[in-house]
């Protein structure tokens, strides 16, 4: 699947089903720690579930986030500053789809606004909201570009995620130390080489 064909999810949980209890979700933790072979009435795993329910509403409260109520509040008196605005070293905690494994890193963001512009905080925790769901980090990369595309019409928006996978370093082929780079490019940084190489060049400062 191209990423292009990705359709990023920009609101809120509004629309899922119900979730399961808060006791559904402790009785499959326990179920899980049975089949891994401990006794889930252990003494040192008795609350175990309630700490893994409770770690799950913190890693994947990005469901309950609505992106467009972070990005609806712009700005236009902007000077006539049409250059980029960017972001560099954005935390990026995430869990991959597939393992539900962490996947950690940085996230890069930039765009050229038009007529508007949109508080720097809000660019970071539009990253913050799609990171604590379930992803890959390819379609990571595309939401954060297509949010910012809808909602803040830039003449062109610019992500990079570098990021390792947990998935791959404690499991599997077990290589550590292996980065994942994904791009988005779009409008302007698209069809200007030279804006395209000033936004890489500033995200590979240390």
């Amino acid at each position: 699947m191209s990423v292009n064909s990705i359709k990023p999810v920009l609101v809120g949980d509004n629309d899922r089903k119900a979730r399961p209890s808060r006791e559904t979700a402790m009785e499959a933790v326990r179920t899980l720690i049975a089949w891994a072979g401990d006794d889930p009435a252990r003494e040192g795993l008795i609350d175990t579930p309630r700490r893994v329910v409770d770690a799950y509403g913190d890693w994947f409260q990005g469901y309950d986030a609505d992106v467009a109520k972070e990005l609806s509040r712009t700005f236009e008196e902007v000077e006539g500053y049409d250059d980029m605005v960017m972001l560099r070293d954005i935390e990026v905690e995430s869990h991959c789809e597939h393992h539900m494994a962490p996947f950690l890193g940085k996230a890069y963001v930039a765009y050229v606004p038009t007529d508007k512009v949109v508080g720097i905080s809000k660019i970071a925790r539009v990253v913050e909201i799609f990171s604590k769901r379930l992803q890959t980090q390819e379609t990571l990369t595309q939401e954060i570009a297509a949010a910012l595309e809808s909602h803040l019409a830039p003449a062109g928006v610019a992500v990079m995620i570098d990021a390792e996978h947990q998935c791959m370093t404690t499991r599997g082929v077990h290589h550590r130390h292996v980065s994942t780079l994904t791009t988005r490019f779009t409008g302007a940084f698209k069809t200007d080489p030279a804006l395209m190489d000033r936004f890489l060049k500033l995200a590979q400062r240390g």
